[in-house]
């Protein structure tokens, strides 16, 4: 494992350079007990990269893993300064399971409702999964069903979920356009091309 770590961390610093090696070099720390090395990593590549998304995401599950949801908050928080308090959708959505580990699901929610992009079809599977994973499952549903059949795949496991099975397969079916079928009376009533 060793050199596995030194051959990700040669060659002019690739967590610096390469967020994909980065992310590699952090999952490998993280798989082998050293979580907190995992999260230095990330932590670099995110003040490097100026807070990329996916990034953010992976540090943030990090934090998660290693039961530091304060941390990735506060994390959070500091960018949010820097960005003058601005937060899309983009980013404030990774706040949401760091504010639900520290036992503030409610907040969490509350807050997701309150942002301004929370009625978007975007938001919306991100704040059903928040209540879903708090036993809110009904209330997950109806976040999502407005914005069905962009998020059908969402809502039909929801569904399932809930004992639901044929409402889930008529949700799956309702964003499929169906085949066009053969007119009977066409085929005869038209004359033979011959």
């Amino acid at each position: 494992m060793e050199g596995a770590i030194a051959a990700y961390r040669q060659a002019d610093e690739p967590a610096t350079y390469d967020p994909n090696s980065a992310v590699q070099l952090a999952q490998l720390l993280a798989r082998h007990g050293r979580g907190n090395e995992a999260i230095e990593v990330m932590r670099h590549q995110a003040d490097a990269r100026n807070g990329d998304d996916w990034i953010l995401h992976t540090l943030s599950d990090l934090y998660l893993d290693q039961g530091r949801p304060e941390d990735g908050l506060a994390h959070l928080d500091a960018l949010a300064a820097a960005r003058g308090g601005k937060e899309d959708w983009d980013l404030f959505w990774i706040r949401l399971p760091l504010t639900a580990a520290c036992d503030r699901v409610d907040e969490a929610i509350e807050r997701a409702r309150a942002h301004p992009e929370s009625g978007t079809s975007y938001a919306a599977p991100h704040i059903a999964e928040l209540l879903a994973s708090a036993g809110r499952t009904e209330e997950a549903v109806a976040v999502l069903r407005p914005h069905s059949p962009a998020n059908s795949h969402d809502l039909a496991g929801y569904l399932i979920d809930l004992g639901r099975i044929e409402e889930a397969v008529a949700v799956l079916h309702q964003d499929k356009p169906r085949p066009p079928q053969p007119s009977t009376t066409a085929a005869w009533s038209e004359e033979p091309p011959f």
